[in-house]
């Protein structure tokens, strides 16, 4: 187990650090109301007990009272070579710190995977997470980054859609894949392995990310939701299957890689 780092997280200068000098602008009532939705509280007690990388996301899902059903286990191979592990996301929270939980215990730790950098202000969370700035311009170090994560002994663990399941067509679905795990993972050798993590959130989730692409509104309020998500998740079972390994050989030149990734989309939901 890893060294314990207690924390308190301090929302007030999170969004500080976002805000910058805009920040005393806020309204301290806002503020104090956003503490409230996120449950602040009740997520620094379990913060205070200092859970680090793969325990950390152990104990979170004990600590809400999650129950899992997991299937295809004996689909992850031990033989010591890297893989990319590829998974719909509906939940944008707890599927995250689910899968970290079995793959990284299944691999000694050695996960990593792309993270809302505002999750980066979890200490926990740190040595798991490759940081993405959604408030932020950083394309030239954020692809360093993914391209070290690919290149090190670490498991890659990819949310190809890169936002949470939205309501499409009358069913709860990832938008089309990226095809960056494609070419990334021809790149470096690494085999892809699907995932299905059955689950949804709240229907004022759906309702709030729909009237925001009406609106055609950029900034993400949606995601400032999945806090009050994750709290509702406590005492909930869910579902995750994970299939066999697609050779990365196989995905040829016959498709793009944005087709590519559209069929690995297609098998992890046939799970």
């Amino acid at each position: 187990m890893a060294e314990r780092q207690p924390q308190i997280l301090d929302i007030e200068k999170v969004i500080e650090s976002k805000a910058g000098d805009k920040a005393d602008r806020i309204p301290k009532f806002l503020i104090n109301w956003f503490k409230r939705f996120m449950h602040i509280d009740f997520i620094n007690g379990y913060l205070k007990e200092g859970y680090v990388g793969v325990d950390f996301c152990e104990n979170a899902l004990k600590y809400l009272g999650v129950e899992l059903e997991v299937n295809g286990i004996e689909n992850l191979p031990k033989d010591g070579r890297k893989y990319t592990f590829v998974s719909n996301h509906p939940l944008g929270a707890i599927d995250g710190v689910t899968l970290g939980a079995l793959i990284g215990r299944e691999y000694d730790g050695k996960i990593k995977y792309l993270m809302n950098d505002l999750l980066m202000n979890l200490k926990g969370m740190v040595p798991l997470g490759i940081p993405i700035n959604k408030f932020g311009g950083q394309a030239r170090s954020l692809s360093r980054l993914v391209n070290e994560a690919y290149s090190s002994d670490n498991q890659m663990l990819i949310f190809p859609a890169g936002l949470c399941s939205r309501k499409i067509d009358g069913r709860i679905q990832d938008i089309p894949w990226g095809k960056s795990f494609v070419k990334m993972s021809r790149e470096t050798g690494r085999d892809i392995i699907p995932i299905h993590f059955e689950g949804e959130n709240s229907k004022r989730f759906y309702r709030i990310a729909t009237l925001q692409k009406k609106l055609g509104l950029k900034f993400n309020f949606a995601m400032m939701l999945l806090p009050d998500e994750m709290y509702r998740s406590k005492g909930r079972k869910y579902r995750i299957t994970f299939g066999k390994p697609v050779e990365i050989s196989s995905l040829d030149k016959s498709r793009s890689d944005f087709e590519w990734a559209q069929v690995i989309r297609a098998k992890a939901y046939e799970l």
